[in-house]
């Protein structure tokens, strides 16, 4: 009898992927495995078909060889053997029950100890110059009694006589042939006849410990600093997890940070940014001054280059940037309103035009209203 087309056995397409075909081979070999129907051959050969099937299509050379040649491309007994225990079924379904059961190597759970993470909060000055600060945090740190095994002094933990040191166990669940950690020893391989008594068998106990952290010049708010091994110790003599300090910059008075670059806002009065003149400015490093132009307008932006910071992975300093803000006086006396009324009055009778961005605005305003027939 001439064999059926393996795309067919299978119900896939012929540019079915991979994932397609795995998926199509477990739903047919739930339905047909020799697990689920005893003494029935016919489904025996539907079995054996669909795992042919599934082995040529899941091989590159062999499913390439099958596209070109046909059945005469591949090796006919290929994939035909034998299925008892777990065979190729439980290799199909590796990928689902891996993750849940711990895989199929057998190896033993980790007992590294969990990371730990301090937030460390930092003035804008602290960040920016770098500094060591010292940090106390709780954590669980290896019992000195012993040794962390967590075996009492002058004895050693055993292997465990259910797994045989293995960590895991094989449990057989109709035709599911699976592994999961051992329930005597947690995974561990290990037993403990006579528990420390000090940390009770855990190898491991609560305490505080000081750290010295060196804080590296540049650092900013969500930077994280790793400290390796300095988290909680494992259970049973595990190895220890990582520190992780969370970097939170404080808000500053003056500036705001943005990358390398500072940022802060100069209120001037309206006789500055009309004459000009010199404006002392602060930086991170001191004073410097700013030359203000005459004509100055509100929101004007003016560059101190190098006055940023230096970014924490190296490179350019960056820059300050000074925004200027017209203040308008408050609290006049009656002279100074009717000095100011002078100056309106004048600058009013002279026809010219002294505000630039007023009386571009008006233009527009102007043009606006007789476009629309206001």
């Amino acid at each position: 009898m001439s064999k059926r087309d393996f795309y067919e056995v299978l119900g896939v397409s012929r540019n079915a992927s991979e994932a397609d075909i795995k998926k199509a081979y477990r739903r047919l070999a739930m339905k047909y495995h020799p697990d689920r129907n005893a003494g029935d051959t016919a489904t025996e050969q539907q079995f054996k078909e669909a795992k042919e099937a599934y082995e040529v299509l899941t091989d590159p050379k062999k499913r390439s060889a099958y596209d070109q040649f046909g059945h005469a491309g591949v090796n006919a007994g290929a994939g035909a053997g034998g299925f008892g225990g777990e065979g190729n079924f439980s290799d199909i379904f590796g990928d689902v029950f891996g993750d849940i059961f711990g895989g199929r190597g057998g190896a033993r759970r980790s007992n590294r100890g969990a990371d730990l993470r301090y937030d460390l909060s930092l003035t804008l000055e602290e960040a920016v110059a770098g500094k060591e600060v010292k940090i106390r945090i709780p954590t669980a740190v290896e019992c000195q009694f012993c040794g962390g095994s967590g075996a009492k002094a002058g004895t050693k933990p055993k292997a465990c006589p259910t797994c045989g040191g293995a960590g895991q166990v094989r449990m057989q669940q109709g035709f599911f042939s699976i592994q999961q950690a051992c329930p005597q020893c947690r995974g561990t391989g290990q037993v403990i006849e006579e528990p420390c008594t000090h940390c009770r068998g855990a190898g491991r106990v609560q305490e505080h410990k000081t750290l010295s952290v060196k804080v590296p010049a540049g650092v900013d708010s969500g930077d994280r600093i790793r400290l390796a091994g300095e988290g909680e110790r494992g259970p049973h003599g595990g190895a220890a997890g990582d520190l992780y300090v969370q970097v939170q910059v404080q808000e500053h008075p003056i500036f705001t940070r943005e990358d390398s670059h500072l940022f802060c806002e100069v209120p001037i009065g309206f006789v500055e940014a009309a004459l000009g003149g010199d404006l002392e400015v602060p930086t991170l490093e001191g004073k410097v001054v700013l030359k203000i132009p005459a004509g100055t307008q509100t929101g004007k932006m003016f560059r101190v280059r190098g006055k940023g910071v230096r970014p924490v992975r190296g490179g350019v300093v960056g820059d300050l940037i000074c925004r200027v803000i017209l203040e308008t006086p408050v609290n006049l006396t009656e002279r100074q309103k009717e000095l100011l009324r002078e100056f309106d009055d004048s600058v009013r009778a002279g026809g010219e035009r002294h505000s630039p961005n007023s009386s571009s605005w008006l233009d527009g305003v102007k043009g606006f209203f007789e476009k629309m027939g206001f």
